[in-house]
C-alpha cells in the first residue's frame, strides 16, 4: 500500500512522504488515486480547514484515511474543520465582543472549543393573540428586533419547531408580527389537533426568541446581527475571564464537510470531524419539525385518531436534517474511532448501499443527531458513544434508521439527549442488542431510551429483535422507555432492562401492535396494559422488581454486558 502523509503544515509541491507532507486532503487524494486506490492517507495532527466539501467517489475504492499514528499511543489528532476562525475583535464599553464578519452566515460559534448558545428571551412580552398570519401583542418591544428566530417547543409533545418572521410594525396601539412564509403556512397546515375536547391549530405561541443584539444578556452566548446585508457584525458576551486576544473563535461556514458516494471498501479511521452547520432553518421556509429526523416541507397532511375523539396530523412525508458527513450508496465503508462535534445539523449519516460499519465513535456537542441510517442494507453501528446531541433539533434521536434491511444497533451507550436514544423506523431484520441509555428525554416528551415503530418484517424469521439493552432515567414526564409504537409488528423484546422511567413500556398504541411479544424483561413497573394485553402481543414471562437494589442485583449480568464494550 502506498503510504501518503498530509499535514496543516506540509506544502502541495511536495511529495506525500512522512518527512515532507502534502498540504491539502486534495492533493493526497490525487496521489491515492495515481497510487489506483491501494493507499492509506495519514492525517498528521491540527486542523486541517476545508474550504468546500471533501468528496470522495468510485476512483477512491480501498483507499484509508487514518490519523497519523492510528492504533499506537503515539495517535495524533487531525481535525477535519468547515469553520473559520474569527479574529479582529473589538470591546464595546458594556464588555461585548464585536467583529465584521462580511457576508458570513452562521447559526453556531464555538469560543476555546465550547458551544456559546444563541442569545435568547422566554416567548414574546405583552398580551398576545396567534393569527393566521402571525401574532399582535401590546408590547412595543419587538419593534426593535431584527433577523430574530421564533422556537415552537412542543407543539406537540414531541416536536420542536422553528419559524422566521418577516417584518415587525407598528399598527394602532398594537405591534404586528408577520412571520415568514411558506414555513408559517407549513406550521399552521401540519400542526392541527384535538385532545380532550381542546383543539388547537398552528404551532402556537413561541416558547422563545433568539438572535437579536438586545438579548445578550446571558454570559457565554452570541448574536449574529444581519442588519447591513454584506456587513454582519458577530457579537459576543463573553463568560468571566475571556480574552479576545486568546480566545480561539470559530464559525462554522461549511454544511457539508465529507461526501462519500458510490464508493467500495473505503475507511475513515481516528479523524475528528468538526465545525459545520446547517442554514436551512434560517430561511423562510423554517424547520417545520415534525418527529425524530424529520421536518415537513408541504404536502398532503393527514390524521391520526387517537379514540374518543382526540386526534393529532401528521405528514404523509417528510424531509430528513442532513448531515455534515455523509455516505451515500457505498458498500464495505467502514468508520472506525471518528469524533464528531461541533457540528450544526446530524453528525453521520448513511443512506443506500451494503456493509457500512459504525464503530467506537464519539458524537458530542451537536446541534442534530448522532447518526442517521436510511435505506441501507448490513449496516453495522456499534460501540459508539452519543451524547449531547440536538442541542438545536431537539427532536433528533441519538442514533437513528429507517427503511433498512439487516441493520445491528450494538453495545451503543447514548446519554443526555432531548428526546429518544435510539429510534428505527419501519424495516427488516434490525438488531437492536445490548445498548445503554440514560437520561434520554430531557426536552421533548412522548418517546423512548429505544423506540421503533411501523412493521419491522413479514415473520418472526425477518422481525426485529430487541435485547438485552438497559435503559434508565428516561426522563421528561409522559414516556415509555421501552416503546413499541405506531403499527408496530413482528418484534421481539426479550431480556431488556428498564429502570427510571415515567412508564416502562406501553402494550396499546395505536394503529395497534401485531406479532410483537414481550419476554423475560425486568422493570420496576409494570408496563402499561400489562394486565390486558391486546391481542396481537404475547406477554409472558416478565419481572417487575419495585426495588431498585434488587432489581439491580437480579440483572447485573444483564446491565454488565450493555453498553460499549472496553
Amino acid at each position: 500500500m502506498e503510504q501518503i502523509y498530509v499535514s496543516p503544515a506540509g506544502d502541495d509541491s511536495w511529495p506525500g512522504s512522512q518527512e515532507r507532507p502534502f498540504a491539502t486532503l486534495e492533493r493526497a487524494r490525487a496521489a491515492a488515486r495515481e497510487a489506483g486506490g491501494k493507499a492509506v492517507v495519514h492525517l498528521r495532527g491540527g486542523v486541517h480547514v476545508l474550504t468546500r466539501p471533501f468528496e470522495l467517489g468510485a476512483d477512491d475504492s480501498g483507499t484509508v484515511y487514518q490519523a497519523a499514528g492510528h492504533g499506537t499511543p503515539e495517535q495524533e489528532e487531525p481535525v477535519i474543520s468547515g469553520g473559520r476562525e474569527i479574529t479582529g475583535w473589538r470591546v464595546r464599553h458594556d464588555g461585548v465582543w464585536l467583529a465584521e464578519v462580511g457576508d458570513l452566515d452562521t447559526r453556531q460559534l464555538y469560543v476555546n472549543g465550547r458551544r456559546a448558545p444563541r442569545a435568547a428571551v422566554p416567548g414574546l412580552p405583552g398580551t398576545v393573540t396567534a393569527t393566521e398570519t402571525g401574532y399582535v401583542t401590546d408590547s412595543p418591544e419587538p419593534l426593535s428586533w431584527q433577523n430574530v428566530e421564533f422556537v415552537h417547543r412542543g407543539v406537540y409533545p414531541w416536536t420542536e419547531a422553528r419559524l422566521q418572521v418577516a417584518g415587525i410594525a407598528r399598527e394602532g396601539d398594537s405591534t404586528v408580527i408577520t412571520m415568514a412564509r411558506p414555513g408559517y403556512e407549513w406550521a399552521y397546515a401540519l400542526y392541527q389537533s384535538l385532545y380532550e375536547g381542546n383543539a388547537s391549530i398552528g404551532p402556537g405561541l413561541p416558547t422563545s426568541v433568539e438572535n437579536d443584539p438586545s438579548f445578550l444578556r446571558e454570559p457565554g452566548t452570541f448574536v449574529l446581527d444581519r442588519a447591513r446585508p454584506g456587513a454582519h457584525v458577530l457579537m459576543y458576551l463573553p463568560l468571566p475571564g475571556e480574552e479576545p486576544a486568546s480566545a480561539r473563535v470559530v464559525a462554522p461556514v461549511l454544511e457539508t464537510l465529507v461526501r462519500l458516494a458510490g464508493a467500495r471498501e473505503v475507511a475513515l479511521r481516528g479523524l475528528v470531524f468538526a465545525e459545520a452547520m446547517w442554514l436551512r432553518p434560517g430561511r423562510p421556509e423554517g424547520f417545520v419539525h415534525y418527529h425524530g429526523s424529520g421536518f415537513y416541507e408541504g404536502g398532503p397532511v393527514e390524521r391520526a385518531e387517537l379514540g374518543e375523539g382526540s386526534y393529532v396530523t401528521y405528514p404523509l412525508s417528510s424531509v430528513t436534517v442532513p448531515a455534515c458527513v455523509q455516505v451515500e450508496d457505498a458498500d464495505g465503508v467502514e468508520v472506525t474511532g471518528c469524533r464528531f462535534t461541533r457540528i450544526g445539523a446530524t453528525g453521520l449519516s448513511v443512506s443506500g448501499g451494503d456493509g457500512v460499519a459504525v464503530r467506537r465513535c464519539a458524537f458530542d456537542t451537536l446541534a442534530g443527531g448522532g447518526v442517521t441510517v436510511t435505506g441501507t442494507r448490513g449496516a453495522t453501528i456499534e460501540d459508539n458513544r452519543v451524547r449531547g446531541t440536538g442541542l438545536e433539533f431537539s427532536g433528533s434521536p441519538g442514533i437513528a434508521i429507517s427503511g433498512t434491511r439487516g441493520c445491528v444497533v450494538a453495545h451503543n451507550e447514548v446519554t443526555d439527549v432531548p428526546h429518544c436514544g435510539i429510534v428505527a423506523g419501519a424495516g427488516e431484520g434490525t438488531h437492536i442488542l445490548h445498548n445503554l441509555t440514560a437520561r434520554t428525554l430531557q426536552v421533548l416528551a412522548d418517546g423512548g431510551g429505544v423506540y421503533l415503530s411501523g412493521p419491522q418484517g413479514d415473520s418472526a424469521e425477518t422481525g426485529a429483535v430487541v435485547r438485552g439493552n438497559v435503559i434508565k432515567d428516561t426522563v421528561t414526564p409522559y414516556n415509555f422507555g421501552l416503546y413499541t409504537d405506531y403499527g408496530a409488528s413482528w418484534v421481539l423484546v426479550e431480556e431488556n432492562v428498564v429502570m427510571r422511567a415515567d412508564n416502562t413500556a406501553v402494550l396499546h398504541v395505536g394503529p395497534p401492535l401485531e406479532n410483537v411479544t414481550y419476554r423475560g424483561n425486568f422493570w420496576d413497573a409494570d408496563p402499561v396494559g400489562h394486565d390486558d394485553p391486546p391481542g396481537g402481543v404475547t406477554y409472558e414471562g416478565n419481572v417487575t422488581i419495585a426495588d431498585e437494589g434488587a432489581l439491580t442485583a437480579a440483572t447485573q449480568a444483564i446491565q454488565d454486558r450493555a453498553g460499549v464494550r472496553s
